[in-house]
C-alpha cells in the first residue's frame, strides 16, 4: 500500500473521515462544534489571528478524535478482551481529546470576551 498515487491516498483519507463520521458520535459532535465556530467567525469577522487560532484548535480537536478512533479500532481488533493496559491506552487517548477540547473552548471563550462581550 506504500507509494500510492495522490488521488488514491486522498480517497483513503476521505474514507477514514467518512467512517469516523458514521461510527463516532463524538466526532460528529466535534464537527458540529467546528461548524458553529465557523459561523460565529463569519458573523463577527474578527482579526485574522482569531481565525487562525480558532480554526487551528478545531483542526487539532478533529485530528485528535480521528487518532482516538483509529487507536480504539485497532486495539479492539487486535485484542478484543478487556485488559488493564488496553484500558489505560484508550483512556489516555480520550484524555488527549479532552485536553484539546478544553483548550479550544478556552480560546473560544477568550474570543467571545474580546469580540462579543465588549
Amino acid at each position: 500500500m506504500k507509494n500510492q498515487p495522490f488521488h488514491k491516498r486522498m480517497g483513503f483519507a476521505l474514507q477514514g473521515l467518512s467512517a469516523a463520521f458514521r461510527m463516532e458520535s463524538s466526532f460528529r459532535l466535534q464537527c458540529l462544534a467546528a461548524l458553529l465556530v465557523l459561523l460565529v467567525l463569519a458573523c463577527y469577522r474578527p482579526a485574522m489571528i482569531w481565525w487562525a487560532l480558532l480554526l487551528l484548535n478545531c483542526g487539532m480537536v478533529l485530528a485528535a478524535e480521528l487518532f482516538n478512533t483509529a487507536l480504539e479500532n485497532l486495539i479492539d481488533h487486535l485484542h478484543p478482551a478487556l485488559h488493564p493496559s488496553i484500558k489505560i491506552a484508550k483512556d489516555c487517548a480520550a484524555g488527549a481529546v479532552l485536553i484539546l477540547s478544553i483548550s479550544a473552548l478556552c480560546v473560544f471563550v477568550a474570543f467571545l470576551l474580546e469580540n462579543v462581550v465588549c
